[in-house]
């Protein structure tokens, strides 16, 4: 009986209340979800962490879930069961999601069968729940957003994690010219190692200027930017043409003058993985799969966290002094 028992609960991060990282409350008698029609069981071997999962925690994002909840959309281990009319994937399959339906934090998860893809022996799981956020919303951002083409150039503003990573395998993989910022020596290395042709220390006080040295008179084509509510007022004096500003990530208001997107026809484009269609979704899985395939998609593990770790995790993604990869937990 007790085996019985022990077996139908798993441990998951709960959050009862919005609030700072010490609501992350690690439980260890959460019933294990069943799959539903056209849903997948996985035992998470890793779960992705996200900074946009720091801000919905805090209550301070316009999506808000019921609570409680677990949080976790990226995560990467074996399908334990799958739900009626599931015939994409069978008990034993390694994938990975890019969405859960009952949140990544946790021992199991079960997301839908749509959000769930195959994960190529050329990864570990570590690798695998790096992918889903990081790299659709890098591939949405320049692409599908940003409309970029071979020949143009990036610069990756803060191109050291998750996302930024991902942006200069994908951009130097599909012919542009990429510039990264990190903070760190070692994270400009990292940078380089990527993909990008040229790094710059954003934490020196000169870096603009060495940008603009390095672009000449012609501008960047396309900022995929960060942390914009510190950025953006001088990103737009760094575009060329009708170049683009594509807001990935921003923590807060800042002051810019709209005279600066005149000058240029320069663009502000807010880009939010949440809102793509099925049909966007696919075409970035598509052009994903095959860069894991061709081997230039390969994703940077950076902090792991065991889950009793979970609340050091969120404070680190947040404060700490600059990114080396993607961070995940390890349940």
């Amino acid at each position: 009986i007790t085996m019985a028992a022990t077996r139908s609960v798993m441990r998951a991060v709960r959050v009862f209340e919005f609030g700072g990282p010490e609501v992350l409350k690690l439980q260890s008698d959460v019933l294990i979800p069943h799959p539903k029609e056209d849903q997948v069981l996985i035992k998470v071997h890793a779960c992705g962490v996200n900074p946009v999962e720091t801000y919905i925690r805090s209550g301070n994002y316009a999506r808000k879930p019921a609570l409680p909840y677990t949080p976790g959309s990226d995560v990467a281990g074996v399908v334990e069961g799958v739900g009626e009319h599931v015939t994409a994937f069978k008990k034993g399959d390694r994938v990975f999601t890019i969405g859960t339906i009952s949140g990544g934090y946790a021992d199991y998860a079960v997301a839908a069968a749509n959000r769930v893809f195959p994960l190529s022996g050329k990864l570990d799981f570590r690798q695998g729940a790096a992918i889903g956020i990081p790299y659709f919303t890098a591939y949405r951002a320049l692409f599908q957003k940003g409309r970029a083409k071979a020949g143009e150039s990036v610069l990756v503003h803060g191109a050291s994690g998750g996302v930024g990573i991902a942006t200069c395998q994908i951009a130097r993989a599909c012919g542009l010219k990429v510039l990264g910022t990190s903070g760190t020596e070692e994270g400009m290395n990292m940078v380089l190692r990527n993909g990008a042709h040229q790094a710059f220390n954003h934490r020196e006080a000169n870096y603009i200027d060495k940008i603009k040295e390095y672009m000449g008179t012609e501008g960047v084509d396309i900022i995929i930017e960060m942390l914009s509510n510190v950025n953006l007022a001088t990103d737009l004096q760094l575009l060329s043409y009708a170049g683009r500003v594509m807001v990935v990530g921003c923590r807060g208001p800042i002051e810019i003058n709209p005279r600066d997107t005149m000058s240029k026809e320069s663009s502000i484009i807010g880009v939010s993985l949440f809102l793509a269609t099925e049909e966007e979704r696919r075409e970035c899985a598509t052009a994903l799969l095959d860069g894991i395939e061709a081997g230039w998609l390969k994703p940077i593990v950076g902090s792991e966290y065991p889950l009793e770790k979970v609340v050091k995790a969120h404070e680190d993604i947040i404060h700490s002094s600059g990114a080396r990869g993607k961070m995940v937990l390890l349940p």
